[in-house]
C-alpha cells in the first residue's frame, strides 16, 4: 500500500491552503504539507517527495480575471536555483503517477496551464478558459453537483451527488470553440455538473448553476483521470457542522469524499 503524501501550494493571495491540507489528512493522507511557490523555486520543497498535489482556492492574485494566467506564467517561466524549469517538476510528478486536484483558483490555474482537459493527450496546451459568472457578481452559496459515472476521474469514483459551497466571481467554462464541448462529452471529461436540488437533472438555471457554465460544468478531468479541477470547494465541507442545515436536516456526504477517493486510489497502487 502506497503512502499518500499530499502537498498544498500557497502564495500570491491563495488562502485555502490550511483547509486543503486539513481535508487531505481527514481523507486519510499519511502526510499533508503546505509549501509556498517560493519554496519550490528555492528548492526548499520538491514535488518529487509527494504523490498528491493540491492547488487550493482563495484569492490568487486578487482573484481578478486573468489572475490564474499570471500564476500559469510564473509556473511556466520560473526556474529553480539550479536553473531547471519549475514546470518540469509538474511534468515529472504527473508522469510518475501523481494525482492533482485544483480547486476554484486552482482549477483556473490548471486550465491556464493546459493540464485540463487535455483532450487528445495534449497537455500544456490551453483548450478552455474560465470567465465571469453570468450573474456578473461574486457567488457565495451552496450548490449540488452530480458526478459522471462514465468519467475516468479517480476523485469521483463511487460518488453520485454532493452538496458543496461555491465562492467565485469567474467560474464559467469557455471552450476554445463551440464544437469543443462535444469533445468533452465524447471523451467523458466532464467530471462534475451542477444539478437541480430536487430532480438531480443537469441545469443551466440560476442559482443552481451559479455561473452559467455550459452543460452545467462544475469540474473537468483529463484522459488519465488523475487530474481534477472544480469550482466548488470540497475542502470547505470537511465536518457536518459546515453544512448550513446541519441542525435541521440530514447532513449529506462530506465534500472530503472527493479527496478520499483520490487518497484511496493512491493507496490501492
Amino acid at each position: 500500500m502506497a503512502r499518500v503524501k499530499a502537498l498544498a501550494i500557497t502564495g500570491y493571495g491563495t488562502n485555502c491552503e490550511q483547509e486543503s491540507a486539513h481535508a487531505a489528512k481527514k481523507a486519510g493522507a499519511d502526510q499533508a504539507d503546505i509549501a509556498f511557490f517560493s519554496d519550490l523555486v528555492t528548492g526548499k520543497t520538491n514535488l518529487e517527495s509527494y504523490n498528491f498535489l493540491i492547488f487550493p482556492g482563495g484569492f490568487l492574485d486578487g482573484d481578478d480575471l486573468g489572475a490564474a494566467q499570471a500564476a500559469a506564467l510564473r509556473w511556466k517561466h520560473a526556474c529553480t536555483t539550479d536553473n531547471k524549469p519549475l514546470v518540469s517538476q509538474i511534468k515529472n510528478f504527473f508522469e510518475n503517477g501523481g494525482i492533482i486536484l485544483g480547486i476554484c483558483n486552482g482549477f483556473q490555474l490548471l486550465v491556464k496551464l493546459g493540464l485540463l482537459p487535455a483532450v487528445g493527450g495534449e497537455y500544456f496546451t490551453r483548450q478552455v478558459s474560465l470567465s465571469y459568472n453570468d450573474s456578473a457578481r461574486f457567488e457565495d452559496r451552496w450548490v449540488k453537483v452530480k458526478a459522471n459515472a462514465e468519467s475516468p476521474c479517480v476523485f469521483t469514483k463511487n460518488i453520485d451527488t454532493l452538496h458543496l459551497p461555491v465562492r467565485h466571481g469567474e467560474g464559467k467554462i469557455i471552450p476554445k470553440d463551440e464544437n469543443f464541448l462535444d469533445e468533452l462529452v465524447k471523451n467523458n471529461l466532464i467530471a462534475l455538473q451542477y444539478v437541480d436540488e430536487e430532480t438531480d437533472e443537469v441545469t443551466m438555471e440560476y442559482p443552481a448553476n451559479p455561473n452559467g457554465s455550459p452543460l452545467g460544468i462544475a469540474g473537468l478531468t483529463d484522459p488519465s483521470g488523475r487530474i481534477l479541477g472544480l469550482m466548488p470547494h470540497p475542502e470547505a465541507f470537511n465536518h457536518p457542522t459546515n453544512y448550513p442545515k446541519w441542525t435541521r436536516s440530514d447532513v449529506p456526504t462530506l465534500g472530503t469524499a472527493l479527496i478520499k477517493s483520490g487518497v484511496d486510489y493512491l493507496k490501492s497502487l
